[in-house]
């Protein structure tokens, strides 16, 4: 393992500095200092500003002594940016006035670029997003677009200013401009989204992070988080009473964990509180196929429910052994054939690829039992391995295990969802995803999950309910974003709901 220092004596950019060197040496122990110490690491880089430049040098163990390997000036970014084109008359024109945010992004931007040249010589290659550290490329395609700007400009932008890949850059141009079709009759200023989420699950995935709590122990306390839940919904619809809801997602955890009864009192009460009429969609996340019975789905159809999700993660029996699925391969075709059976027409299946000892034959064995199901969309997850799933925990104990992502996989993905008539709608990235790649949605025509959309691209208030929930307060014609928060232990958010509640007021009264 490759040992990495990174002695941070300007902080202003610290965590893309991270990110951007953690997605080269996905594998390294980096370690960020703010002074010199006296261990000694593999490769060594300073981040560091004077007046009005930011300095990265890099030493390696090739290599001593340190040796200055960009320079970065933040007000050349200025003069750059601000620059304005002379007209064919001579006139000049007046240079725009850069504000404090717009050169903050200008000196961010700048300081990746040449960081991420430096990192392509010292490691030989590339990544498919280039310097793109965030996780929605499609939201900065968005912007471009609502820019005026047009495809071939934005894709300049981003080959030439981000140095993402010519394939990645064609894929996040499509699903922004479907995106964008997508939503053009979502009203941001008025509407909102809904989330409701269901802690509890049948049993907790090798590589989850979620706040998940496994339904053996905790199925006692199911009604009382209902209790709690319930109340939740009913003081925060009377908060958005003025407010258009456009959108609502049942997801979790595994919503079909909970009994018909409970199902049916948790929707009873979403309806009597919001209302469904002029849903534009409205998705239950059933999910784990051991969790999917005839009568749950009969109890789902009482309801104006558009979308729901059979996931299997993978049709590979071996491999949901290893990482804690406790269905059967035969239980995902099962419970997709039921819910065909009751007339669902909408159904998302979501897959993940890099998941542990899968090769490309495994992923096509996959993908081509999905498409015997032929489900309505499909969503593709890179593995993301973060520092609360058991896979980090207990890196010792899977060592031996390998974890294979690459373009070929990803490119397979791609063909099967075009063979089966869908098309990206939506993407986007985490932190640790194997291969530096992408999580992508394919849809067929009409079937995209709208609530997916809506987000990833923050365009109106998505309203949280439930342990764990996070509201994002999208305000100010969307320029500005808070969240509320729920805490994510389910014992705590049944005993501080009304705390939970009143966050919610507060918020909701100081920026919508």
């Amino acid at each position: 393992m490759c040992k990495i220092g990174i002695l941070l004596l300007d902080r202003d950019f610290e965590h893309d500095v991270y990110e951007l060197i953690k997605a080269f040496y996905p594998e390294g122990d980096i370690h960020s200092l703010y002074e010199k110490d006296e261990e000694e690491y593999d490769i060594f880089f300073t981040v560091e500003r004077d007046e009005k430049d930011f300095i990265i040098r890099y030493e390696t163990k090739d290599k001593k002594g340190a040796a200055r390997a960009a320079v970065i000036t933040g007000a050349d970014l200025k003069e750059e940016s601000s620059e304005a084109k002379k007209p064919e008359d001579g006139a000049q024109e007046s240079p725009k006035i850069m504000d404090a945010h717009e050169l903050r992004k200008a000196n961010k931007d700048g300081l990746k670029y040449v960081l991420y040249n430096v990192l392509v010589k010292l490691t030989g290659r590339t990544l498919p997003w280039g310097n793109l550290t965030g996780i929605r490329p499609a939201k900065l395609a968005m912007g471009m677009i609502e820019s005026g700007m047009k495809n071939t400009e934005i894709a300049q932008v981003m080959r030439d200013h981000y140095l993402v890949s010519a394939k990645k850059t064609a894929l996040a141009i499509t699903i922004a401009n479907r995106e964008r079709a997508l939503l053009q009759d979502i009203d941001y200023e008025h509407g909102y989204s809904l989330y409701v989420g269901i802690p509890f699950c049948p049993s907790i995935c090798l590589y989850c992070s979620f706040s998940s709590y496994p339904l053996k122990i905790w199925h006692k306390r199911v009604d009382e988080y209902l209790d709690a839940l319930c109340l939740e919904i009913r003081e925060t619809a009377k908060m958005m009473k003025n407010y258009k809801l456009d959108t609502i997602y049942i997801g979790g955890g595994t919503p079909t964990t909970l009994e018909p009864d409970q199902l049916r009192r948790l929707l009873d009460q979403l309806g009597e509180s919001f209302g469904f009429d002029g849903l534009v969609e409205f998705t239950i996340e059933a999910g784990r196929p051991d969790s999917i019975t005839r009568e749950k789905l009969e109890a789902i159809r009482e309801y104006p429910v558009t979308r729901i999700s059979v996931n299997p993660q993978t049709m590979n029996q071996k491999t949901l052994e290893i990482i804690g699925r406790r269905h059967t391969v035969a239980q995902t075709i099962e419970a997709f054939q039921l819910a065909r059976e009751l007339d669902y027409n909408n159904i998302n299946m979501d897959l993940i690829v890099g998941l542990p000892g899968e090769d490309i034959s495994m992923v096509r064995n996959t993908l081509d039992k999905i498409k015997e199901l032929s489900p309505d969309s499909l969503t593709v997850h890179s593995l993301a391995v973060k520092r609360a799933a058991r896979l980090n925990m207990f890196r010792d104990k899977y060592q031996e295990m390998t974890f294979e992502n690459n373009q070929e996989i990803m490119d397979l993905t791609q063909q099967t969802a075009y063979s089966m008539e869908m098309g990206p709608y939506y993407l986007y990235r985490q932190k640790n995803m194997k291969g530096n790649f992408e999580n992508v949605g394919y849809a067929k025509v009409d079937k995209a999950g709208i609530y997916n959309i809506l987000i990833m691209e923050e365009k109106q208030p998505i309203i949280a309910l439930g342990a764990g929930g996070s509201s994002k307060l999208v305000f100010d014609h969307g320029k500005r974003i808070e969240r509320v928060e729920n805490v994510k232990d389910v014992t705590s958010y049944i005993a501080r709901i009304d705390e939970m509640i009143e966050r919610k007021r507060t918020g909701i009264g100081t920026w919508l």
